[in-house]
């Protein structure tokens, strides 16, 4: 019963929900086809990461239905090197290498085998961090090795059908003009796309000629290493080579008459596959940024970048827990705080730590934690969620902590044991260091200033003059509050007694809170006092108002 009843339900996230749209569309199969891919032509971004992992989500919603998934990432380096980008090295070098196939440009850091493969070492070293295990591959081996030939030979065969494909969503200012060929050679002798289709036999034999070094040359396409088809055409010729089920697109190209349109039609009309299943994702912002992320300007922010202040399952949960189609912001500011909080809030729900408002809520909010852990079972499932329930610590708190201990990230995990919910089992404390680690670097490298403090160290003469009041209330807090600082059983009971002091000092709380706050720190403000002087501690505080 209970089976027939989850068999009802409605899909509790956009990934399942295009998994059970690939089925249907597609019927069973043996196995299903998941496409991704990207040119590495500079530094990839998490604009790019975007539809890795939006496949990445549909694969796992797939596997947990019971189907056999082939994830194939796609690196399009026989692409052109068109323009460097402005975050490179040795830009005047590059230059020298326009026109080429990225694949033969070389690497400017001096340690991959060439520029391509430098990028596509970034990427495939961080995939594994989130979980995401694709299949690579590399165009520029299939197009040397000859092994598009016969969709190149077909490509040529349906020359006119193609240009009239291209035309249909153009106007007539710019339909093609001229002579036209679905494909382009890179030359033989200087390694430049600059030249021009001069003539095919009707079989397997293309003439093409140099612009730029005056070469000319007549080549098989069955073993010719320099024949290539235009984008439009190689993408949908791709798409019945390697039998893709699905492949998503950003939004540029799923306007209408764009790309995937075009692609849709070539694919039917020319290589008789159906098209496959598809939806728009959107562009992805950075707080403080304008526009959209673009690797030929510089302005990129890695996964790898991710990954320094977002844990592998923030990092996931950032995508699982927003639709594709919508355009969102990552932060690197104080909402990074709000992040982790939201995460912690889906967390308790999927372990029923806090209850969901309805069953629905509770689904959604299961289903999107599921899809956010990085680790996956043996046969590529989400895991069940078996087990104690994680640990938790807010990164906020964390961040203190880490300030607290002059940035020392053991020395702040083993003062956990002084809070309220107490140091985590062995088990759970390498996830705990993980997001440590995290909120270290994004105190030390991203936090607002307001954020950030300095403990005094002992025997440091505070910049402020204190008026005798003050220094009263700055005794009676040392008296009455952290001499006694281990007594009290929560933040609660410290609270309570801080405001005590205020009275008995005869000062407002706020004031009293600015010159605690001046006293330890040098500032106005500061983390909430109560927790603030627990999580420094008796002694240490001690020793600073001394």
């Amino acid at each position: 019963m209970e089976n027939i009843e989850k068999k009802n339900r409605p899909a509790a996230h956009w990934a399942d929900e295009t998994a059970a749209k690939i089925i249907f569309e597609k019927g069973e199969k043996p196995f299903y086809t998941c496409a991704s891919g990207i040119t590495p032509s500079g530094t990839v971004h998490i604009g790019n990461f975007r539809e890795i992992i939006s496949v990445d989500l549909v694969v796992r919603a797939l596997r947990d239905l019971g189907r056999n998934v082939r994830f194939i990432y796609s690196w399009d380096n026989y692409d052109v090197f068109r323009k460097v980008p402005k975050n490179m090295p040795k830009i005047e070098e590059l230059e020298k290498f326009l026109r080429f196939p990225i694949t033969l440009v070389p690497d400017p850091w001096e340690q991959e085998s060439s520029y391509a493969r430098h990028h596509e070492v970034e990427v495939e070293s961080s995939l594994p961090l989130v979980g995401i295990f694709p299949e690579y591959l590399y165009q520029a081996d299939r197009y040397r090795a000859a092994a598009y030939a016969p969709g190149i030979r077909k490509a040529l065969e349906n020359r006119l059908a193609l240009k009239g494909i291209l035309d249909k969503f153009r106007d007539e200012d710019h339909k093609i003009q001229g002579d036209w060929w679905p494909v382009s050679a890179f030359c033989g002798n200087c390694n430049k796309d600059e030249t021009d289709i001069a003539g095919w036999d009707g079989e397997w034999v293309l003439s093409y000629n140099c612009n730029a070094c005056g070469h000319k040359a007549s080549v098989d396409i069955r073993n010719a290493k320099e024949i290539k088809l235009s984008w439009r055409i190689d993408w949908p010729m791709r798409w019945e080579y390697e039998k893709v089920d699905f492949e998503p697109a950003g939004k540029d190209h799923h306007s209408h008459g764009g790309s995937f349109d075009t692609a849709r039609l070539v694919c039917k009309e020319v290589y008789q596959w159906e098209a496959p299943v598809t939806f728009r994702y959107d562009f992805i912002g950075i707080k403080g940024s304008v526009g959209k992320i673009s690797s030929s300007s510089g302005v990129v922010v890695t996964l790898a970048d991710l990954l320094k202040v977002y844990t592998p399952d923030l990092v996931r949960y950032l995508f699982a827990g927003t639709r594709p189609n919508t355009e969102f912001t990552v932060s690197f500011d104080l909402d990074v705080i709000k992040t982790y909080e939201d995460f912690d809030k889906t967390e308790r729900i999927a372990w029923k730590m806090e209850a969901a408002k309805d069953d629905a809520a509770y689904r959604r909010e299961r289903r999107i934690y599921e899809l956010s852990q990085a680790g996956v079972a043996a046969d590529g499932k989400t895991l069940p969620l078996e087990g104690s329930a994680p640990f938790q610590i807010p990164f906020r708190h964390l961040g203190n902590l880490i300030q607290i201990a002059d940035g020392d990230v053991e020395k702040a995990l083993a003062d956990l044991s002084r809070l309220d919910g107490g140091a985590p089992a062995a088990e759970q404390l390498p996830a705990v260091r993980a997001r440590a680690l995290c909120a270290k670097y994004w105190v030390e490298n991203c936090a607002p200033e307001e954020f950030r403090f300095r403990l005094r160290p002992p025997g440091e003469v505070a910049g402020l003059v204190f008026s005798a009041s003050e220094k009263a209330a700055l005794d009676f807090l040392r008296d009455d509050v952290i001499a006694k600082l281990d007594g009290f059983p929560d933040d609660k009971a410290c609270s309570q007694a801080v405001y005590d002091v205020a009275r008995k000092a005869g000062i407002d709380s706020k004031e009293l809170f600015r010159v605690a706050y001046n006293a330890l720190i040098g500032k106005d403000q500061g983390p909430r006092l109560a927790n603030f002087l627990r999580s420094i501690g008796k002694e240490r505080l001690l020793g600073i108002l001394s």
